[in-house]
C-alpha cells in the first residue's frame, strides 16, 4: 500500500513544486543550505556490467550535519550487481568518495568537541584507505569521547555508533554492527523525533546492514520508513528521496514482487531524468540494474529499448573507446540474440571484439567471451540457413569452430597466468580468485560448445569418419577433468578459509557435483545412442552453470 501511495503521489506532484521542505529545513539550519542534499553513499559495481572493481571494494560517503557528524553509509553494497546512491560527476567517474563536511555553530566547542572531531576524521580517513584495524581504535576512541564529554544519549554519541557499526559492517562483524545501529537511531528518535532527516538516514544504514545479511523483511521495513521520512522531509523530487527508493525496489526484486520493485526503480530513474541527471553514472547503472530485472521478466522488448538507450548515453558521453561503452553494447547484443536479430547481434559483438582488441590485450579473457558469444550465433544462423543456403550456413559452422578454437586457447592461458600467480605470491588474493573463475568458465563453456558445433555438422549432412572418441567428447571430457580438478582444489581451500566463507564454498562444490554428472551422462549417451546428433544437444549447457 505504502509502494503505491508512493508511486501516486510522485506522479501527480509537479516539478515547480519539489524541494519546499528542503527550501524550509535551509532557512532553520545552516546545514541543509550547505549540502543541497544529504546524500547516502555506498556501492561496489557489478560484474555483470563491469569488469573492474575498486580495490577496496567499497565506496565512502561521509556526511557531517546537524548538532552530529554523522556518516551516511560507509558501506560495501554485497547485493546489488548494479547501484547504490553516490556523488557522481557527469564523466560518470564512479566509486568517488563524496565526502562533505559541514560545520554547525549549534555544537558547543569545548575539549571534548575537538577530541572528538579529530578521532573522527582521523577514523574516517584510515576507513578510506583499507585500514579498519587502525580506523577502528580511533572510533572507538571518539564513541568514549562522545559518551565523557556529552552524555551517553547525546547526538555525538549516535554518530560514533553508526560510525563504528559501518566498519563493523564492511568488516562483516555483523553481531557488533547491529546494537551500535539501533542505539544510534533510538538516541535520534529521543533526541530530534522520530520524523528527522537524520532519523531517516540512519534507518537507511540499517536497511543496508539488513540487505547483506539478505534479512530481507528486515531490509524492507527500514527502507520504507526511510522513504516515508525523506518523502516528507526532503520532497518526493530529491535525489536521496530517488536512492531509497531505489533500495527498497531492490529488496522487492530479491523478494520475488516483481511488479512493484520494477516499478520503484524506474521511478527512481525518472525522478533522476526529470533533475537533469538521467546521464549520470548513477543513473545509468540504475538503467543497468532494471534492464536485468526486465530480463528476468522475460520482459525482452522493454529490456532491448532501455539498453539501446544507455548505448545511446555512453556513445555520446564516453564514446566508443571506453570499456563501458563496449559493455554496453554487449549487453544489448545479447538481448538482441534472445530475441532472434542475429544479425544485429553478430554485428555489434565483431564491434565490440574489434574495440576490445585496440584497448586490451589479445589473450585478455573479455577476448575469449566476445569470440564465445560470436561462435554461438553464429550457429544459431547456420540454423537458420541451412534449409535454404546450405553453403552459408557451412560458412557459420566453419567460423564458429575457429572462435571457439580461439577462445579455448585464450581461456586456458588465463587460466594458467592466474594459478601462476597464485603460487608465486603462496596467497590466494581476490582478484586472482575472480579471474581464475572467470577464466575457468569461458573455458568450460567454449568446450561445452563444441558438441553444439559438432551436432551443427551432422545436421548439415557432412560426413562423418566414425573415430571415437569425437571432438566433442574429447571436450566434454576435458571439462569433466577440469571440473574434478577444481573439486579437489576447492576441497583444499575449504580448509584453509574462515567459517564466514565455507557455506559458499559449499554451494560451489554442489555446483561442480551436479556439473560432473551431467557431462558424465553425456559421455555415455555418446558411446549408447545410434544417433550422435541426440548427444551433443543433450550434452550441452551443463558447464554453463558452474
Amino acid at each position: 500500500m505504502l509502494i503505491r501511495r508512493t508511486l501516486g503521489f510522485s506522479k501527480r506532484i509537479q516539478s515547480a513544486l519539489r524541494f519546499p521542505a528542503a527550501r524550509i529545513l535551509s532557512n532553520i539550519n545552516p546545514c541543509f543550505a550547505l549540502s543541497g542534499s544529504p546524500d547516502i553513499c555506498a556501492q561496489i559495481c557489478s560484474s555483470s556490467s563491469t569488469w573492474s572493481k575498486h580495490h577496496w571494494r567499497m565506496l565512502s560517503g561521509i556526511m557531517l550535519f546537524g548538532q552530529t557528524a554523522l556518516f551516511i553509509g560507509l558501506s560495501e553494497n554485497l547485493v546489488l550487481a548494479e547501484d547504490s546512491s553516490v556523488v557522481d560527476n557527469d564523466q560518470g567517474q564512479g566509486f568517488l568518495a563524496g565526502l562533505r563536511r559541514i560545520e554547525d555553530g549549534s555544537v558547543i566547542s569545548n575539549a571534548h568537541t575537538s577530541k572528538w572531531r579529530i578521532f573522527t576524521d582521523n577514523g574516517r580517513e584510515l576507513f578510506l584507505k583499507g585500514k579498519l584495524d587502525e580506523a577502528e581504535k580511533y572510533f572507538l576512541a571518539a564513541l568514549e569521547e562522545a559518551k565523557e564529554g556529552f552524555g551517553t544519549r547525546d547526538p555525538h554519541v549516535a554518530s560514533s555508533c553508526n560510525n563504528l557499526a559501518e566498519l563493523y559492517r564492511v568488516r562483516k562483524a555483523f553481531e557488533k554492527a547491529e546494537p551500535l545501529y539501533l542505539e544510534a537511531i533510538n538516541i535520534l528518535e529521543e533526541s530530534f523525533g522520530t520524523d528527522d532527516i537524520r532519523v531517516g538516514a540512519a534507518f537507511h544504514n540499517l536497511g543496508q546492514f539488513y540487505l547483506a545479511q539478505r534479512k530481507l523483511d528486515q531490509a524492507h521495513a527500514c527502507y520504507e520508513r526511510a522513504l516515508k521520512i525523506k518523502g516528507r522531509v526532503l520532497g518526493y523530487g530529491h535525489t536521496d528521496y530517488a536512492n531509497t527508493m531505489y533500495h527498497l525496489g531492490t529488496v522487492l526484486h530479491l523478494q520475488g514482487k516483481e511488479k512493484d520493485s520494477v516499478a520503484l526503480v524506474q521511478e527512481s530513474i525518472r525522478i533522476l531524468e526529470e533533475i537533469g541527471q538521467g546521464e549520470t553514472t548513477t543513473c545509468v547503472r540504475r538503467m543497468r540494474y532494471l534492464s536485468q530485472m526486465l530480463l528476468k521478466s522475460n520482459r525482452l522488448v522493454e529490456a532491448e529499448n532501455l539498453q539501446r538507450k544507455i548505448l545511446h548515453i555512453l556513445e555520446i558521453s564516453k564514446g566508443w573507446d571506453s570499456m563501458d561503452t563496449v559493455v554496453a553494447a554487449e549487453d544489448l547484443a545479447l538481448t538482441l540474440q534472445s530475441l532472434g536479430s542475429l544479425q544485429d547481434a553478430q554485428e555489434l559483438l565483431e564491434r565490440c571484439l574489434d574495440i576490445r582488441k585496440t584497448i586490451i590485450a589479445e589473450d585478455h579473457i573479455q577476448i575469449a567471451a566476445n569470440m564465445l558469444h560470436l561462435a554461438r550465433i553464429a550457429l544459431l544462423k547456420s540454423n537458420q540457413l541451412r534449409r535454404m543456403k546450405i553453403a552459408d550456413a557451412r560458412g557459420e559452422v566453419e567460423r564458429a569452430k575457429v572462435l571457439l578454437d580461439d577462445s579455448i586457447r585464450i581461456a586456458k592461458t588465463a587460466l594458467n597466468q592466474s594459478r601462476k600467480k597464485q603460487s608465486v605470491q603462496n596467497n590466494s588474493t581476490q582478484k586472482n580468485l575472480k579471474d581464475e573463475h572467470v577464466a575457468l568458465i569461458i573455458l568450460l563453456q567454449s568446450l561445452d560448445t563444441i558438441g553444439l558445433w559438432e551436432a551443427a555438422k551432422h545436421e548439415l549432412g557432412e560426413k562423418e569418419d566414425h573415430i571415437f572418441p569425437s571432438e566433442a567428447e574429447l571436450a566434454l571430457r576435458e571439462c569433466l577433468s577440469i571440473i574434478k580438478e577444481v573439486g579437489e582444489e576447492q576441497n583444499r581451500c575449504n580448509q584453509r578459509h574462515e567459517d564466514e566463507n565455507r557455506q559458499e564454498d559449499d554451494h560451489i562444490n554442489i555446483q561442480m557435483e551436479t556439473c560432473c554428472q551431467g557431462v558424465e551422462d553425456s559421455i555415455f549417451k555418446a558411446r549408447t545412442s545410434s544417433k550422435r546428433c541426440l548427444f551433443f544437444r543433450s550434452a550441452s549447457l551443463f558447464c554453463s552453470g558452474v
